[in-house]
């Protein structure tokens, strides 16, 4: 069965909720994290509800559901999240206040809330949705987990227009812990050089990006996710790079554009080298961690970006690897690794 890409919405840390241009009013952040650019809240949650929510809810409902009203649809048959960290703001004052009120007098709702299905579970208390509701928490392949089990609940025809989405949120605590554990830089660059200075780490970064998966055929589709493959710790990803491309009955010369999960650190990227040397070699090639920074989930956004060529054509200047001149792609490999364990495969094609 076929399965397309109905609509997405995307809260990053460039202007990409609810923009009508497509990553070209991007945005110079110069440290070691990029911030997500939060929209009016209050035009998807009620006030009174907006200040009792952190920062991953919030985000994470703003584009469910702007990404239902661009496709007109209610009720999702289904909503699913992938996230690694969760809400670990609520975390993070739950056990805080552990410590300074010495497990006394706990107030209750940062704990409710710090638990990872709570975006998925406060989406559908919102909807009034009584459908399937799941949570992938799979470190870097949480997202595409979801994904995964989207795709299989479209196979077997169990749900349809299926509300699938990868949250994360940066937080001071967690930033400090995972800098001191090497996994970004340890000093200010602008995210546009990040390239350009290939070091020890990259920038940290957070987001939402949701979508709406349906085995309907429509001219008003995003673009069809034709693939989709995970792997753990592969010995040879070039080998089953060309056999998940075979699997499609596609060779790497069908292939018009990849994009790669490039994020500047000196050890991330040994693969991506190496791969542009010999499979992806003179093919185009486009990165998207400078735009959004580097997080578990970071490949919804490159999704979003994927789907976004595919439907309008266009390959934006700021992510091109290099100059080259490419209209309207029809195919579009997304191949993203996280910290060298988590490796996804994502095949993109115009519908």
């Amino acid at each position: 069965m076929k399965v397309y890409i109905r609509s997405s919405a995307c809260v990053s840390p460039q202007n990409t909720f609810n923009s009508v241009d497509f990553l070209t009013d991007i945005i110079e952040s110069t440290g070691t994290r990029l911030k997500a650019i939060e929209p009016d809240y209050k035009e998807f949650i009620d006030p009174k509800q907006i200040r009792r929510m952190s920062h991953v809810i919030k985000m994470g409902i703003a584009a469910a559901k702007s990404c239902l009203t661009q496709a007109d649809v209610e009720m999702p048959g289904a909503v699913i999240t992938g996230t690694a960290l969760g809400c670990i703001a609520d975390t993070v004052t739950f056990l805080t206040r552990i410590v300074e009120q010495e497990e006394e007098m706990l107030p209750p709702t940062a704990f409710i809330q710090s638990t990872h299905n709570t975006v998925a579970a406060q989406i559908a208390l919102m909807l009034k949705c009584h459908n399937y509701n799941n949570t992938f928490v799979h470190k870097g392949i949480s997202f595409e987990s979801a994904l995964f089990d989207a795709v299989m609940l479209l196979n077997e025809q169990e749900a349809d227009n299926i509300l699938v989405g990868g949250v994360e949120e940066m937080v001071d605590a967690s930033f400090a812990v995972l800098t001191r554990l090497g996994l970004y830089k340890r000093w200010p660059l602008s995210n546009l050089s990040l390239y350009n200075t290939p070091t020890n780490g990259t920038i940290g970064g957070e987001g939402a990006a949701f979508f709406l998966v349906s085995s309907e055929e429509s001219s008003d589709n995003l673009a069809q996710l034709t693939g989709l493959k995970l792997l753990y710790k592969p010995t040879s990803i070039e080998e089953d790079i060309i056999t998940f491309i075979k699997s499609h009955e596609l060779s790497i010369e069908d292939i018009d554009l990849v994009i790669t999960g490039k994020n500047g650190d000196t050890k991330n990227d040994e693969i991506y080298k190496s791969l542009s040397d010999s499979i992806f070699k003179n093919k185009p090639l486009a990165n998207y961690k400078h735009l959004c920074g580097e997080y578990p989930t970071s490949s919804s956004f490159a999704l979003w970006m994927a789907s976004n060529i595919v439907k309008g054509g266009v390959i934006p200047e700021i992510a091109k690897e290099g100059k080259f001149e490419l209209a309207s792609p029809k195919k579009v490999l997304i191949y993203n690794h996280y910290q060298g364990k988590y490796h996804s495969l994502m095949l993109i094609s115009a519908t």
